[in-house]
């Protein structure tokens, strides 16, 4: 593909640890343009860590990379699923549908399946809500005329068994455990092998970009304080090899999550120092601010990332009244900022 960052993309089943392959498979957008499920050898079946996105290009891409290891699609025992977004989950649950194969989650994930699972869903209603109250008119108005106001067939469905807490997902052939890291979503899980060292982490740390937090149906309150959170608490854990859902595996989770809560910190700074110049909702915020590595303006995005970016400014904001950096207050549905 020609950029060196884009190797990990290549489709097959590539050895990470023995007994671990990990299997790219493909995305239908320009920003993310792949995601990795791990294929676990687990006595003569395998589990798998996420299920990517059910499109038939993916579908084959995991059966050809399956058949390099000597297995099929039926050969899979379990999902252990890292949270509910579309590119993890609709293929385990698909897969399921066909092989009886389980599909584990992490309990915090059942509020937003609950939404998604409704009839008249309508996608994005969520964002949409949060925009209005950022006072966010212009990328709110985009994105309704992006999504469309038609409520959609979900196809969504819930788990087989919930995880509701630090636990061992019981493997034949290795410990493996679930640690609960809400943040990105309310219910993201990740998984260690503390034998090997191998930290599957999902979207909770990626190498190349940092997550998206709180994008979800039923976002928790303060979703950046619960992702720093979270990043403290694998941190606090002996290093381990970082399996991202997104991106190469690299040697040391922790290298990356020291770089990730630096940036939160350098980000939380830069967003004080907007509303010290005198903007006040979010909207006029992200408008103040630069977005991605070649610091783009919030105009020049389109209009998803715009909303990804305003909503990313809210939760920056909130974090810092918590800290009692910044005070806010809520006029006609508006929530506005200013200087504590």
């Amino acid at each position: 593909m020609g950029d060196s960052r884009h190797e990990w993309m290549q489709p097959g089943a590539h050895e990470v640890a023995p007994g671990v392959h990990r299997i790219p498979l493909p995305l239908p957008n320009d920003g993310l343009r792949a995601v990795n499920v791990y294929a676990i050898t687990d006595g003569d079946a395998l589990t798998l860590v996420d299920g990517g996105w059910a499109l038939a290009e993916a579908r084959e891409q995991l059966s050809a990379g399956l058949r390099q290891i000597g297995a099929g699609l039926g050969d899979i025992r379990r999902f252990l699923v890292t949270h509910a977004h579309r590119d993890h989950y609709t293929q385990a649950v698909a897969l399921r549908r066909e092989y009886g194969s389980r599909v584990l989650l992490g309990e915090g994930e059942r509020p937003t399946l609950q939404v998604l699972m409704r009839p008249d869903h309508v996608a994005l209603e969520k964002q949409v809500e949060l925009l209005a109250g950022c006072g966010a008119k212009p990328v709110l108005d985009a994105v309704i005329a992006l999504r469309g106001e038609k409520p959609r067939t979900t196809g969504w469905e819930e788990p087989d068994e919930w995880i509701t807490e630090s636990t061992d997902v019981g493997l034949t052939d290795r410990p493996l455990r679930a640690l609960p890291t809400p943040g990105h979503t309310r219910g993201h899980v990740v998984f260690i092998d503390d034998g090997t060292g191998l930290l599957f982490a999902g979207d909770h740390v990626l190498p190349h970009i940092t997550p998206s937090i709180g994008f979800e149906q039923a976002p928790s309150e303060l979703p950046l304080r619960d992702y720093m959170a979270s990043l403290r608490l694998v941190r606090a854990l002996p290093d381990m090899r970082l399996l991202p859902a997104h991106g190469p595996v690299t040697d040391s989770a922790h290298q990356r999550i020291d770089e990730l809560l630096d940036h939160h910190d350098r980000r939380l700074a830069a967003t004080a120092a907007v509303v010290e110049r005198g903007a006040s909702t979010a909207y006029e915020v992200a408008r103040g601010l630069t977005w991605t590595r070649r610091e783009h303006a919030l105009d020049d995005m389109d209009p998803y990332n715009q909303m990804l970016a305003v909503l990313e400014t809210a939760a920056h904001l909130d974090v810092l009244v918590l800290q009692a950096r910044l005070r806010a207050e809520t006029v006609d549905e508006v929530k506005h900022y200013a200087p504590a």
